[in-house]
């Protein structure tokens, strides 16, 4: 009888591959420190400081996952997150703004994003949504309206938004 083969311990889903992440937020201090503190967690950062960079960087490259400020000075975070999902619907976009409201987060899901956070937030909770929105990629789905579970998920389960602190 062959020896038992070892069992795969599981993890919470942490790749192996580096999440090619594009950080979008017009605060350059802010951009900088979380940019910082998830390369440190096998995240590939590219940091952008305007809806314009963003746009130009999706041009050149491919992310698995954004993370996009609503509100920005040269372009609404809304507009850019419907550019980015014309330009590569697969991209999953997690909102991320200090102007949090419902009907911004309906907004933005209805727009086609994967989910919302308030800042500040939690970097364990950041993380936990750029790993969710990375499976939902690799799974095919670029938002929680294509049947990701995961989604509805995070936002409670519930009515649209009920997740939102």
């Amino acid at each position: 009888m062959p020896p038992d083969k070892p069992k795969a311990v599981q993890t919470h889903a942490v790749p192996t591959e580096p999440i090619k992440l594009l950080l979008v937020d017009d605060e350059k201090g802010y951009v900088n420190v979380l940019s910082n503190r998830l390369s440190r967690r096998n995240i590939q950062v590219s940091k952008t400081y305007s809806g314009a960079e963003a746009i130009q960087a999706v041009r050149g490259q491919n992310f698995d996952v954004a993370v996009l400020d609503l509100k920005m000075e040269d372009m609404d975070g809304i507009e850019v997150l419907k550019v980015l999902k014309k330009m590569d619907p697969k991209l999953v976009v997690i909102m991320l703004t200090g102007h949090g409201s419902e009907k911004a987060a309906r907004e933005g899901i209805a727009a086609g994003a994967f989910d919302y956070l308030t800042k500040p937030c939690e970097l364990e909770d950041l993380l936990a949504k750029i790993r969710a929105a990375y499976k939902t990629r690799c799974q095919g789905s670029g938002n929680r309206d294509q049947g990701s579970e995961i989604g509805d998920h995070l936002l409670g389960g519930g009515g649209q938004g009920s997740g939102i602190r």
